[in-house]
C-alpha cells in the first residue's frame, strides 16, 4: 500500500475507535484491543445458526406428534430455516453497506428474537415453518455482518487469524447445541427449546448494543438501492479471484454439511454405534476442526501463504474423502467403527484449514463491497450445502457410499475451482502481501 493509503487507513481507524491517536503503532493496538473485546460478540452471532439449527434436532420427533404433522412436514422446519438463512444474506450484506453495520444487524436481531417466541407459540406446522423462514432470513444478519465487522477492523494475515479465532467459539455451538436440546427437553416440550434460543436472541442483542462499535465510515458507505446493490454483486462475481475462493469455499462447506447430514446413520445404523458414542465422535471430530483452525491462525498464518495452507487443506479433505470411500465399497475388507471414524476426523479437522481462508482470501480483494461479498460467500456456501444434504441418502441408509462419493465429489470440485479460477501462482503477488504493503 502507498504511503498515503496507509496514512489515510490509519486516519480510518482513528475515526473508528474513539480516543485512538492518529499514529501506526497506538491505532494497530487499539484496533486489537477492539477485536479482542468483540470477538465474543461476532462468535456469538456466527453461532445463531448452529444453535438454531442443531439446539431443534433432538425435538422434530416431538414436534411431529405434538402438531399432527407427518416426519417429512416437521422436516419442513429445518429447510425453511436453512433456505432463510441462505437468502437473508443476500438482502443483508448490501444493506449493511448502505447503512452501516449495526444498524441492520440491530434489526435483524430484533426480527429474530420475535419470530423465535412465535415459533415457541406457534399452534400449527405451517405457521411454525412460516415463522421458521423468518427466523432464518433474521438470522442471517449475524453471519454476514459478522464477516464484513472482520472486514472492516482487519487484513492481511490478521483477518485470516481473527478468522481462525472465530472458529473457537463458533465452532463450538455445533457440538454442544443438540445437548442443550436435549436437556431441555428433559424439564419441557419442544417449545421450551425456542424459549432458550428467545432468551439467546435478547442476550445477544443487549451485548450488540453495547459492545459492538460501528465499523463501517460513512465515507466508505454506498448509496442507491436494489439495483446499485445487484450491480455490486454482479461486479464482484466477475472477478474471476473471488468467484473462484467464494465457489471452493462453498463446495468445502458442502463436504461438510454432506458429513453433518449423514454421519448420524452412518455411525449408529451401519456400524452400530449408541447414541452416546455418536456424541463423542461428533464431539472429537469438532475439536479437531476448531484445534487446526487454531493451528492454522496461531502457527501458519504469517509463515506459510493462505494459498498454500488452503491447498493443503483441500487436498486433506480430498485424500481423507477417498478413503473413506475405498473403505465404504469394501476395497479393505470389512472394515470397523475406528476407521471410518479416523477418516472423518481427519477430513473435519482439515476444514480447519479451507473454511478460515478461503474466507479471508475472497474477502481481501473486497474492500470496497465487503457486506455484499459475505453475503455471496455465505449464500453460495448454504445453497451448495443444501443441495449435497440429501444426496448423501440417495441410497438408503445401508451404506455410506453415497456420504463418501458427496464428500469426495465436493472436495474435487472445490480444487478444480482454486486451480482454474484463482490460481495464486499466476499473480505478481500474493494476496496477503498486497494487503500487508
Amino acid at each position: 500500500m502507498p504511503d498515503h493509503g496507509r496514512q489515510h487507513a490509519s486516519a480510518r481507524e482513528a475515526q473508528r475507535i474513539p480516543g485512538a491517536p492518529p499514529v501506526a503503532g497506538p491505532t494497530l493496538t487499539a484496533r486489537r484491543r477492539t477485536g479482542f473485546l468483540v470477538t465474543l460478540v461476532l462468535g456469538g452471532l456466527t453461532a445463531v445458526p448452529p444453535l438454531s439449527m442443531d439446539m431443534y434436532l433432538p425435538a422434530l420427533p416431538e414436534v411431529t406428534d405434538a402438531l399432527h404433522t407427518p416426519a417429512a412436514t416437521a422436516q419442513l422446519t429445518l429447510t425453511a430455516c436453512l433456505t432463510g438463512m441462505a437468502l437473508g444474506q443476500l438482502a443483508v450484506g448490501p444493506m449493511s453497506d448502505k447503512w452501516g453495520r449495526r444498524r441492520p444487524l440491530l434489526i435483524g436481531l430484533l426480527v429474530y428474537i420475535v419470530a423465535t417466541a412465535v415459533c415457541a407459540l406457534a399452534p400449527t406446522a405451517p405457521l411454525l415453518i412460516g415463522f421458521r423462514l423468518v427466523q432464518g432470513l433474521a438470522g442471517a444478519a449475524g453471519i454476514v455482518i459478522a464477516r464484513a465487522v472482520v472486514r472492516d477492523l482487519y487484513d492481511g494475515v490478521e483477518m485470516a487469524r481473527f478468522f481462525s479465532t472465530l472458529m473457537l467459539i463458533s465452532g463450538v455451538a455445533p457440538v454442544v447445541a443438540p445437548l442443550i436440546g436435549g436437556q431441555v427437553l428433559r424439564i419441557t416440550d419442544w417449545r421450551g427449546i425456542f424459549v432458550v434460543l428467545t432468551v439467546v436472541g435478547i442476550a445477544l442483542t443487549s451485548l450488540v448494543w453495547k459492545c459492538l462499535p460501528e465499523t463501517l465510515a460513512p465515507e466508505r458507505r454506498h448509496g442507491g438501492g436494489t439495483a446499485e446493490a445487484l450491480r455490486t454483486m454482479r461486479g464482484l462475481l466477475t472477478d474471476r479471484v473471488f468467484t473462484g475462493y467464494m465457489i471452493a469455499g462453498g463446495f468445502a462447506f458442502a463436504a461438510l454439511f454432506a458429513y453433518i447430514s449423514a454421519s448420524p446413520f452412518v455411525v449408529q445404523e451401519i456400524y452400530g454405534a449408541s447414541p452416546q458414542t455418536f456424541s463423542l465422535l461428533f464431539g472429537i471430530n469438532s475439536v479437531g476442526l476448531i484445534a487446526v483452525g487454531q493451528i492454522n491462525g496461531k502457527l501458519l498464518i504469517g509463515r506459510v501463504s493462505l494459498d498454500k495452507a488452503l491447498a493443503v487443506g483441500l487436498c486433506v479433505i480430498a485424500l481423507a474423502s477417498a478413503a473413506l470411500l475405498l473403505m465404504a465399497t469394501g476395497v479393505f475388507g470389512d472394515v470397523g467403527l475406528v476407521p471410518i471414524a479416523a477418516g472423518l476426523f481427519v477430513l473435519m479437522s482439515a476444514m480447519g484449514l479451507a473454511m478460515p481462508n478461503t474466507n479471508a482470501l475472497a474477502l481481501m480483494r473486497t474492500p470496497h463491497a465487503a457486506g455484499s461479498a459475505s453475503a455471496l460467500l455465505g449464500t453460495s456456501s448454504f445453497l451448495v450445502g443444501a443441495i449435497a444434504s440429501p444426496l448423501v441418502g440417495i441410497a438408503g441408509e445401508d451404506t455410506a457410499v453415497p456420504m463418501a462419493v458427496v464428500q469426495l465429489a465436493c472436495a474435487l470440485a472445490a480444487i478444480a475451482c482454486f486451480m482454474g479460477l484463482c490460481r495464486p501462482w499466476q499473480r505478481g503477488t500474493e494476496p496477503t502481501r498486497e494487503a500487508e504493503h
